[in-house]
């Protein structure tokens, strides 16, 4: 009976160490390769679902970015003529009549080679004129306050030598200057 009862409990050892050894060679490697792919399908679920909301709202992005090109075209940042003859010669329209209004004296204006820079078509004027501080100060202002976007650019100013008095003969002060400097406009694109 002993020796029956020994091999009864190694019959039952062995078969449990089967048992285990098929446990953990074959069931576990399976349950854990199931369960990766039970996460990897629930990650492309989730991205699924995620790119699906993403396209429905397509047409409303595409709205919206209808409704923002069209604002942008009513702001008028940048000049819409078709050629950047016509663009600078608007720019020199504005410049001529800020410095007159201002009471400045336009010397000259000279249109500089346009130029293609960061994806923006840039109309370039140069300007000579003379007058005073303010008038200078009121120029750049009506510069700055137009809708059309423009940067001033090389900024000369040099003051204008005062007229020598003939009875004491001394040179008198003068608050006029002579005043260089680049109005650089924008165009818009043909695409736009």
């Amino acid at each position: 009976m002993n020796n029956d009862s020994n091999q009864r409990w190694l019959a039952i050892g062995l078969l449990g160490l089967v048992f285990l050894s098929v446990l953990f060679l074959v069931i576990v490697p399976v349950v854990s390769i199931g369960l990766e792919y039970h996460e990897q399908e629930q990650e492309l679920l989730f991205r699924l679902e995620r790119t699906r909301q993403i396209v429905s709202r397509k047409d409303h992005v595409k709205e919206s970015i209808a409704g923002i090109k069209n604002q942008f075209q009513k702001q008028n940042y940048f000049s819409t003529r078709e050629t950047e003859a016509l663009a600078s010669a608007d720019l020199q329209k504005i410049i001529k009549t800020a410095i007159s209004q201002a009471g400045g004296q336009l010397t000259s204006t000279q249109v500089l080679p346009h130029n293609m820079e960061n994806g923006f078509n840039q109309v370039t004027v140069k300007v000579r004129m003379s007058g005073d501080i303010e008038m200078l100060r009121s120029v750049l202002y009506e510069i700055e306050a137009s809708e059309q976007i423009m940067i001033i650019n090389q900024l000369d100013i040099r003051p204008v030598r005062g007229k020598r008095n003939r009875k004491t003969r001394k040179i008198e002060p003068s608050n006029k200057m002579n005043i260089n400097f680049q109005v650089v406009g924008f165009m818009r694109k043909k695409d736009e």
